[in-house]
């Protein structure tokens, strides 16, 4: 096969990526932060930072010096948080009761927010950090809103990771171990009105889930790497520990084993002056029910600038991303923007969302 068909067909590839259609839903990620969100969604594989241990514990073997964050709150939600939440609503804007009690005078509205927190202590080939998330999506269809859709998922835990480097740190292999305990609520006919509490709506459990990360980085001009990530290696069953935050007789739903692929370049333009450009694919093995290949790619453009003020840009199931970050040697302070599919496949629709993340550093 000549140089022209191949290329060819890797352009009718991307074409085809980005052109299939189906319904729409939202996917609830374990772990994201703003500046993954400004590149288009993209995480596994980038360089390395202190979210290293969360993204893709190969990474791990990347880290020069140590890193460390005492305090990095970080919130994200979609233009209606703050066209429909109040200051009374403000500190509960992930809350279910309360978000309830916004979507029910609110037809024909989609809603996202998030909560987290990812304290952790990395050097090179290891790493600990603790999780908090909080994280709703609800919509209203029609001119009723006497009941919403919701997804809801409230994560408490711990992990470690770590990473061991062969042929001069040219293959990176690392895992990493999650123990957590998880709140949801999966309903897509929630009355909006009566008891809410997630004593009685919700599912409650922990689990124990495995992920496993390989680096390949080449030893060339602007370093080209390809990245794999397992996650939830064997499936993570929420069977451990019942009445840990909740007494339920339900447990969360069990998380099915994927695969992510990237391929990243890190180019230096100058002194102080670099880039990252990646392009991955989300779940190659199709375990979610989700056919839109679009859905699954995601492409980002990081541009640093003296380690001081990074720029992104990038593409999030076809809809644009940006963020930018402003970085010093103990704070930083991200802002990313990104649009999320909402509608069908036979009526698009973007939710414009926004993250804002402080990090202190040690």
């Amino acid at each position: 096969m000549d140089t022209r068909c191949i290329k060819k067909r890797f352009i009718l590839f991307l074409v085809a990526l980005y052109c299939q259609q189906s319904f729409a839903s939202a996917w609830l990620e374990g772990y994201t932060n703003a500046r993954s969100l400004g590149m288009g969604g993209a995480k596994i594989g980038l360089t390395s930072d202190e979210t290293s241990l969360y993204r893709n514990p190969a990474n791990l073997g990347s880290i020069r010096g140590i890193f460390g964050t005492a305090i990095d709150p970080e919130l994200d939600g979609s233009t209606n948080v703050l066209n429909l939440v109040n200051s009374s609503y403000m500190t509960k804007a992930t809350e279910v009761a309360d978000v309830a009690s916004i979507m029910s005078s609110n037809p024909s509205t989609t809603y996202h927010a998030r909560m987290q927190v990812t304290p952790n202590f990395t050097i090179r080939n290891f790493g600990i950090g603790l999780l908090y998330r909080n994280e709703i999506n609800a919509s209203t269809s029609g001119t009723s809103t006497a009941t919403m859709d919701t997804q809801y998922q409230s994560d408490m835990g711990g992990i470690i990771g770590i990473n061991q480097s062969f042929m001069g740190g040219v293959v990176k292999i690392g895992g990493s171990v999650k123990a957590f305990n998880r709140i949801e609520v999966v309903n897509s006919s929630l009355a909006t009105s009566g008891s809410l509490t997630l004593q009685n709506i919700a599912s409650e459990g922990s689990a124990v889930q495995y992920d496993a990360g390989l680096v390949v980085q080449f030893p060339v001009k602007w370093i080209p790497t390809i990245s794999v990530v397992g996650h939830d290696l064997g499936g993570t069953q929420f069977n451990r520990k019942s009445g840990v935050r909740l007494s339920t007789t339900s447990q969360p739903t069990t998380v099915k084993e994927s695969y992510d692929v990237a391929f990243s370049l890190f180019p230096i333009h100058e002194n102080n002056i670099r880039s990252v450009w990646t392009i991955e694919f989300r779940d190659i093995g199709t375990t979610r029910t989700e056919s839109d290949y679009a859905r699954r790619l995601h492409l980002g453009v990081e541009l640093n600038i003296h380690d001081i003020v990074y720029l992104r840009l990038g593409s999030n199931q076809n809809y644009l991303t940006y963020g930018l970050e402003l970085s010093s040697e103990k704070i930083s302070w991200q802002f990313a923007s990104y649009g999320e599919e909402v509608g069908t496949s036979s009526s698009k629709q973007e939710d414009r969302r926004y993250a804002l993340r402080m990090a202190v550093r040690f």
